[in-house]
């Protein structure tokens, strides 16, 4: 089977890249598909987002990494998926992600939605909470991984004398 994982992943967490090596245990393929959303201002331009996801996926089989514009299931039409996979956190998630379930199915009927829990110990990560942390000079090496932390560290600590991922 072949998923379809939408998502903006700005930035990829250790959340995202936990649903992508289990969608590639249970479903075989995994499209990772880096959305391209005109109204939001990214941390990281598509180009880099999508080298992050690639080079922290490098170890798995199967996974596609692609960007897209648009709705999410003309992307899986598209690139042949078979359901759409989507993550959940906690509760507050699921009124949120039923809600794009839903409005897909109506879309177009084809497309189921399948929702994977996180481990447990990544309920509390969000990209907008590894953008705060590091942006106020926090190391996020236990929420991302080694690529997306050395780019947030460049990118919002550029100007501090102790880098962290030098001693590493």
């Amino acid at each position: 089977m072949r998923v379809l994982y939408p998502g903006s992943f700005d930035p990829l967490t250790f959340g995202h890249l936990d649903l992508i090596e289990r969608g590639c245990d249970l479903f075989g393929e995994v499209v990772v598909a880096v959305l391209k959303n005109p109204d939001k201002k990214a941390t990281f331009p598509i180009e880099q987002r999508l080298a992050q996801i690639e080079e922290a996926t490098y170890h798995l089989q199967g996974i596609e990494v692609i960007s897209f514009e648009g709705l999410t299931v003309s992307c899986a039409r598209i690139h042949k998926a078979d359901l759409i996979l989507r993550g959940l956190r906690a509760l507050s998630d699921f009124e949120y992600e039923l809600q794009i379930a839903h409005t897909n199915r109506s879309l177009d009927s084809e497309f189921e939605t399948v929702f994977l829990a996180t481990e447990a110990h990544h309920s509390f990560l969000s990209s907008s909470v590894v953008k705060e942390v590091a942006r106020f000079g926090g190391d996020t090496r236990h929420m991302v991984p080694e690529v997306v932390a050395k780019d947030l560290n460049r990118l919002f600590n550029s100007g501090l004398d102790n880098d962290p991922y030098e001693r590493s």
